[in-house]
């Protein structure tokens, strides 16, 4: 009888070179959030021919839903693609390679169930459009997308293997000083300089940090700083991301931001607006609970199918992401994972890494690792017990 690990890793090393062409077409054609009409398409053309019933602009234009259902009853098994695209230097996330991981996961899982017909339950692959800033799986979460699944995993390319990387909670948030325009030259006296404002702000931000936590981030740009140099600015506009391990710590440092810049608008005589984008939910990322008995789990599996590079680094806190959000409705998990090459995510050369032979090997091999995850979940009551308590122990202490 075959065991689960060479069915699932048969159904995906069948499908390699359908997988990495499939990668690559994203790759070559990278769309920024809510723009991702190509991938959209290729992934539900892809899914469709593979066997799965798919469900097109899926509550989101660029979402879709992917379903491979046997008997009734029976767990569902999430599992996420991703695949928006970075300004200027196009798949510097990785995020054809999510795609890649979720479609082949969902083979992997859909030729099991197939291999054992008296085992009831249902494979989801879920898209996911932009998550670079656009908060797509918080809009999801939102509209009850996930309420159907019992888990949901995902895996992240990056420079290094880590099994639960620290997902910061992040708001984003912009200021705007309001000052009076004058002749730079003529009458300086006459004006109220708002970029004044915005360069003491930034600056006040870069000293605050020395009196942070080591885990909180803010991180801002000036982004309208005048028109002319002979002409005092009355409008200059910044925008940041602040970013703790926690909600409740954002709402903390929130208000250092926030003093900073209403004092910044003081001290230079400018009228200052700020917004945080905490009404747009959309804007507003959890951080992530990693699900302990899935990701213990996931690293049992994946070191049996022989990761090219089976290295774990320490696990840290590295970025943010709206996984964190799903991870408060269901069980889940994202783990890192190396391309091959040791360089970091949003940079040119990882845009390269992205699509070279070797992280498409990687990739396979996580994809594999979360099949098996999903199947233990199908098969294995206690197991699916343990995952489910787990998760609940965790959302109670966030609210504590």
């Amino acid at each position: 009888m075959s065991r689960p690990v060479d069915i699932i890793s048969k159904a995906v090393e069948d499908k390699a070179d359908s997988l990495q062409e499939l990668s690559g077409k994203i790759w070559s054609h990278p769309e920024l959030c809510y723009e991702e009409k190509f991938a959209h398409d290729t992934l539900t053309e892809f899914l469709e021919k593979n066997g799965f019933e798919v469900e097109r602009k899926y509550k989101v234009d660029t979402a879709f839903k992917a379903v491979f259902r046997q008997g009734s009853g029976g767990a569902n098994i999430g599992l996420i693609c991703e695949y928006d695209a970075l300004p200027d230097i196009g798949h510097a996330c990785g995020h054809n390679l999510i795609a890649e991981s979720g479609a082949a996961a969902g083979l992997g899982l859909k030729a099991m169930l197939q291999a054992n017909t008296s085992v009831p339950g249902t494979v989801t692959v879920f898209g996911t459009p932009a998550e670079e800033g656009g908060g797509g799986k918080v809009v999801l979460v939102d509209a009850g997308a996930f309420e159907e699944v019992d888990i949901c995993l995902m895996a992240h390319p990056g420079a290094m293997n880590m099994l639960a990387p620290g997902m910061l909670s992040t708001n984003h948030g912009s200021a705007v000083f309001t000052g009076r325009a004058a002749h730079a030259a003529a009458a300086p006296w006459a004006g109220v300089n708002a970029l004044d404002a915005a360069v003491n702000a930034y600056t006040s931000l870069s000293m605050l940090r020395q009196q942070l936590h080591p885990d909180w981030r803010v991180h801002a740009i000036i982004t309208e700083g005048g028109t002319k140099p002979n002409i005092i600015p009355e409008r200059t506009t910044m925008k940041f991301y602040v970013r703790c391990p926690t909600d409740k710590e954002v709402g903390v440092l929130k208000e250092k931001v926030t003093a900073v810049m209403k004092a910044a608008a003081l001290s230079t005589g400018c009228d200052i607006e700020i917004k945080y984008q905490a009404e747009d939910r959309a804007a507003y990322y959890s951080n992530l609970l990693t699900n302990r008995p899935l990701i213990e789990r996931y690293c049992t599996h994946w070191l049996s199918f022989g990761p090219a590079n089976p290295a774990l680094e320490d696990d840290r806190f590295v970025a943010s992401s709206d996984i964190g959000n799903v991870s408060y409705v269901v069980p889940a998990f994202q783990p890192a994972f190396s391309v091959g090459s040791y360089v970091h995510v949003h940079t040119r050369q990882f845009t390269g890494a992205a699509n070279k032979p070797e992280a498409h090997t990687a990739t396979r091999c996580v994809s594999k690792a979360m099949a098996a995850v999903g199947w233990d979940v199908l098969t294995d009551g206690d197991f699916r017990k343990r995952v489910k308590e787990s998760f609940k122990q965790q959302v109670a202490s966030m609210c504590v």
